[in-house]
């Protein structure tokens, strides 16, 4: 059975709910629109779903190149659009600190009320460069966690659902790229790959965390602790609960479902 791309996931603000895409474009930080919008605390670090369940539960659009559309429960609608008359404000992500773009005064009210919290938004704009870690090259990444993609085979999942008493969505673990065609964790072999016309080096498996156990239809935490739990079983290493691949990009353009997915190395 030929390998394919079968799911094409961004997530326009960090941590907010998957936004399934047909097809996307590859830019060097990821896929256009990934993570190019965060929010942050008080103090410019940033808050995600492993703090802020709720997050998962904002539904966010694009609307126009620095721009969203903003829905979440018991919210009005908004349009949270990058104020580049202002001046650039540090945003704290992991160990990097990126000088982002910040949005209006009543975006950043709109986010504090429903997190009930002091925060703000920020935006990375073309501007705003974040590197990755130098020991995997030299390459930009937007806000996502550590790298620019991450990719999962449908028979990891297949084998983790396998395990559960109750069924999982794969977007639990909040992928880019889901591929079929494989037999279950073969992309942990994998060193480069073609999607498409696309290449992209295979860097580092995932390292997994509580934020699997957010159920983001709900935008809460699963009393049971699953799928870590039972992930601690048998995906377990030295590095800690793997699951999925990191991904750079090594070239530019479309990708979309249904695309052929070569194995390079």
């Amino acid at each position: 059975m030929a390998i394919a791309l079968r799911g094409l996931y961004l997530y326009p603000l960090k941590s907010c709910a998957p936004l399934a895409q047909p097809v996307a474009t590859v830019e060097p930080r990821g896929l256009a629109g990934d993570r190019r919008w965060m929010v942050v605390d008080a103090a410019g670090r940033f808050v995600t779903g492993r703090q802020q369940p709720r997050l998962t539960l904002i539904r966010a659009r694009p609307d126009a190149a620095d721009a969203l559309q903003l829905d979440a429960p018991g919210m009005p609608s908004l349009r949270l659009a990058a104020m580049r008359d202002r001046a650039r404000v540090a945003a704290t992500v992991w160990g990097s600190t990126v000088a982002s773009l910040p949005a209006a005064p009543e975006a950043d009210a709109w986010i504090a009320r429903f997190l009930d919290q002091p925060a703000r938004f920020v935006h990375m704009d073309e501007a705003a460069l974040r590197p990755v870690d130098p020991d995997y090259g030299d390459a930009a990444v937007s806000y996502a966690d550590g790298f620019p993609l991450l990719l999962i085979s449908a028979a990891a999942m297949d084998g983790l659902n396998a395990r559960l008493a109750r069924p999982l969505s794969v977007l639990r673990f909040r992928p880019n790229l889901v591929v079929d065609g494989t037999e279950a964790h073969v992309e942990d072999g994998w060193k480069r790959i073609r999607i498409g016309e696309v290449a992209f080096d295979v860097v580092k498996p995932c390292t997994r965390c509580v934020f699997t156990t957010v159920d983001f239809e709900r935008g809460e935490r699963d009393a049971d602790g699953e799928p870590l739990r039972t992930l601690i079983g048998y995906r377990r290493g030295p590095d800690g609960v793997t699951f999925g691949q990191n991904l750079i990009p090594r070239g530019g353009g479309r990708i979309g479902v249904g695309d052929p997915v070569e194995v390079l190395a």
